[in-house]
């Protein structure tokens, strides 16, 4: 079956199915210009030393570390990037009245500026919008810490307490939000077909929704440039580039 026939079945299946849950990685964000980590030209995959920054206990530890960080915030792609084909895909999906729920590891804002609806969207992986204080738990918007930065402060601190201040964001070895993830995996579980995109489905827990969609009976779609460890128990994998096949599979066109 080549990829025109697969991409055709699947579009069948989200026809006919009531529940489908998105699940989406830095892959759907590469077409706004937000590098992904792992991939051929990743972040991480051309810099491994840019891992440290996102280390929690560095980043507490080390203030040149924190430095570096907040100048990596400044420049981030994210500010200027804006959502393409693929974001408003799932748009047009939630529209038609079949997204359940939009779990994303991604910590970029585009889903929601693309239009999904705040409360369908799972950031497992928190966001770079808000800023919090790692002493007192004060969390607010980023821009005005970002204007601070902008000003001449290399590492601002928290102006209620004086604490370490980090996005709010999940870095390695900082604990998940509980319900978060209960509500993530609470929805692969209620699934009938779980559609995977741009995801290396090589971060925990949270990959770990693709084997509990399938257990739950739910079809499972893999669209990814790279395999995953999960394309073996697939429905469907497709290969095709986001922000092309998308649109097709879930009906966009339609809108």
């Amino acid at each position: 079956m080549n990829d025109a026939d697969v991409a055709a079945r699947v579009r069948d299946w989200i026809d006919a199915a009531a529940r489908v849950v998105a699940l989406t990685g830095a892959g759907i964000s590469t077409d706004s210009g937000i590098p992904d980590f792992r991939g051929p030209q990743g972040v991480w995959t051309r810099n491994p030393a840019a891992e440290r920054l996102s280390t929690l206990q560095h980043y507490l530890a080390e203030p040149d570390v924190r430095k570096a960080a907040w100048q990596g915030r400044l420049a981030s792609p994210a500010w200027t990037a804006r959502p393409n084909a693929g974001h408003r895909a799932l748009v047009a999906l939630e529209r038609r009245g079949k997204l359940r729920a939009l779990v994303t590891q991604n910590i970029d804002g585009l889903h929601q500026r693309a239009g999904s609806s705040p409360e369908r969207v799972v950031e497992v992986h928190g966001t770079l919008h808000e800023v919090t204080c790692w002493g007192c738990g004060w969390r607010g918007p980023m821009q005005p810490t970002l204007e601070r930065v902008r000003a001449g402060e290399a590492d601002p601190s928290c102006e209620r307490c004086g604490g370490i201040l980090k996005s709010a964001t999940i870095s390695f070895g900082q604990a998940l939000d509980p319900e978060v993830i209960a509500r993530a995996m609470r929805s692969a579980e209620e699934a009938d077909l779980l559609l995977a995109v741009g995801t290396s489905l090589q971060v925990y827990p949270v990959a770990g929704m693709v084997p509990l969609a399938k257990e739950a009976g739910a079809r499972v779609v893999i669209v990814n440039a790279q395999p995953t460890p999960y394309d073996g128990i697939a429905d469907a994998v497709l290969r095709a580039p986001i922000g092309e096949l998308l649109p097709r599979v879930v009906g966009a066109e339609l809108e």
